[in-house]
């Protein structure tokens, strides 16, 4: 059985997770994630979208029955394995979206928060439990929640370890989309990859980037970064052709030489 399935089509790569039941971060996952991930830059995927085949999970978190023959050292190697192929959804060439049906807990939940965008169903469950295990999230699961939904919506979902379903997600910034009733998260996703799929792939990285920059720097040193980014657009081909395209009033063709 393929614990992490792999399909590329018209620029969108799909990662399915399959590892019942409920898609525990263990070795397997870990190795397909870093087997896909692999592929998506050698197709040069435009955009990935993150999924899962089991039913009533994204992932729930570190696989646990590893721990119990794991001393500190162990542990560690595990969890920096596992946080490496977690941060390639942030730092890939690429736009990445979570597409959430079902529960996304703990390291569930940092692998959605590493992605650019996270979609999810209304019925989707979100949370950081590890408090109830006497831990705490460790592939930057304090570091990205208070960034996503401020500090006191972060610290009640880290020290209560409760769960969020999608409506109350996206109220407090979790989450950035919820499906429609009747559609699930992973069709609201690939809606939203292949709108994205043949856009200009330097300007979205560029957004990224400042975005990411203005949570990191002042408001200064911010709108430098976006001046200098700017100014590269307008020089670069999309640039270009975008500007172009809009003065001949006809669709642009992104990422021409």
């Amino acid at each position: 059985m393929t614990v992490v399935g792999y399909e590329f089509v018209d620029g969108v790569t799909t990662i399915t997770l399959s590892r019942p039941p409920a898609n525990a971060l263990g070795e397997p996952i870990i190795a397909g994630l870093a087997a896909a991930f692999d592929q998506a830059e050698a197709d040069n995927s435009a955009v990935i979208v993150i999924t899962s085949a089991v039913s009533g999970f994204f992932a729930a978190g570190a696989d646990l029955t590893l721990f119990d023959n794991l001393d500190q050292a162990g542990f560690l190697d595990y969890l920096d394995r596992l946080r490496a192929q977690i941060e390639r959804a942030h730092t890939g060439p690429w736009v990445s979206i979570a597409a959430v049906d079902g529960h996304a807990l703990g390291g569930g939940l940092e692998l959605a928060m590493a992605c650019t965008l996270r979609v999810a169903s209304a019925g989707a469950k979100l949370g950081v439990p590890e408090v109830k295990l006497g831990l705490l999230p460790g592939a930057a699961g304090t570091q990205r929640l208070p960034r996503l939904v401020g500090r006191g919506a972060a610290i009640d979902l880290l020290l209560t370890g409760r769960s969020v379903g999608g409506s109350e997600a996206l109220q407090m910034g979790l989450i950035d989309r919820l499906a429609g009733e009747g559609v699930s998260a992973v069709e609201a996703a690939g809606l939203l990859a292949a709108a994205l799929a043949h856009g200009p792939r330097d300007a979205y990285q560029a957004i990224i980037d400042c975005v990411d920059a203005a949570a990191q720097s002042d408001l200064g040193t911010g709108m430098q970064f976006e001046r200098d980014q700017v100014a590269r657009l307008f020089e670069s081909p999309d640039g270009r052709e975008g500007v172009q395209a809009f003065l001949e009033k006809r669709r642009p063709s992104f990422g021409a030489d």
